[in-house]
């Protein structure tokens, strides 16, 4: 897919994601059965933020994952699961701050035997609970893992965490958790920095990282790199991030591969916020309307 830059001593390729390289690159076949389709197990949420495992959920039911699982804590399990009838909903215990329980991990690794991709902590509301739980999650997987939000703490001075999965993880930082997990002090400033840190992230912990801002980067760990430039300013909002977790994650139930998953995801999560823009404007809209315009962003391409 990318081309090798001339001169450069190690494997580092530049990729510009366009509707082009992305019809070149196909996703697995969407037609089938709910089975074969894929099954996704969003982890995550806490009693004061359903909205994020609920937007995760729907879009990757948007992009054509066939089953969607939620496990998220008991209080808020019934009200979830009346919301995303779609869904499969599990109730976790949860601690009394209304968290997710790192005993919780059983029940976990029970509904991921099932799961062909995995999605860790979208609404897991502290660092601390995040690493808590996924230090008895992660290392027992084997499904296609993608770890987003808060569960970054779990790689933080324990880079390598998703070793074991050998090519199938996944992991999503925004430029403050990228700089974080590194152990840098300040989060990167322009692109050129956050490049350099998705590809040292993703060399270090032998994962695909989607890494950026408004230009978004996909670093896999031989240096092969995609640009992604998709986007409106609107989407720097609340539940933004949610909703394109659990569309590359849909997209890994699917069967593409992480660093196609996340090129797709971040392109055609772009590409919504495009489209809102051009009809609402440069601000105003929500994240679950971003969710709504998957698919159609997902079907100017795959024409």
């Amino acid at each position: 897919m990318a081309e090798r830059l001339p001169g450069q001593p190690d494997p580092v390729w530049d990729t510009v994601v366009t509707p082009s390289v992305l019809r070149d690159w196909p996703l697995p076949d969407p037609f089938g059965d709910k089975y074969d389709k894929g099954g996704m197990l969003i982890v995550g949420g806490g009693a004061q933020t359903p909205g994020a495992v609920l937007l995760a959920a729907e879009a990757g039911l948007r992009v054509g994952a066939g089953k969607v699982r939620v496990a998220t804590v008991r209080s808020i399990a019934p009200h979830l699961a009346t919301a995303v009838p779609e869904a499969f909903v599990e109730g976790l215990p949860e601690e009394e701050d209304g968290d997710l329980a790192p005993d919780a991990a059983e029940q976990i690794l029970e509904l991921a035997g099932s799961a062909d991709a995995v999605l860790l902590g979208p609404g897991i509301m502290t660092p601390e609970a995040a690493r808590g739980l996924l230090e008895r999650v992660v290392p027992h997987l084997e499904a296609a893992v993608l770890i987003d939000g808060l569960g970054m703490a779990y790689l933080t001075g324990n880079l390598d965490g998703v070793r074991h999965l050998a090519g199938r993880a996944l992991l999503t930082p925004n430029a403050r958790e990228l700089a974080r997990t590194l152990g840098r002090e300040a989060e990167p400033q322009d692109e050129d920095e956050i490049r350099t840190q998705a590809t040292e992230l993703s060399r270090r912990s032998m994962a695909v990282v989607l890494g950026g801002a408004a230009t978004s980067f996909v670093a896999r760990p031989d240096g092969a790199v995609w640009r992604n430039e998709a986007g409106a300013p609107g989407m720097a909002a609340a539940g933004s991030g949610d909703a394109k977790a659990g569309a590359i994650t849909g997209l890994l139930a699917r069967g593409a591969a992480p660093e196609q998953a996340a090129a797709w995801g971040a392109f055609i999560h772009g590409r919504a916020g495009e489209r809102l823009t051009a009809a609402v404007g440069r601000v105003g809209f929500l994240a679950r309307e971003l969710v709504s315009e998957l698919p159609l962003a997902l079907a100017e391409i795959e024409v």
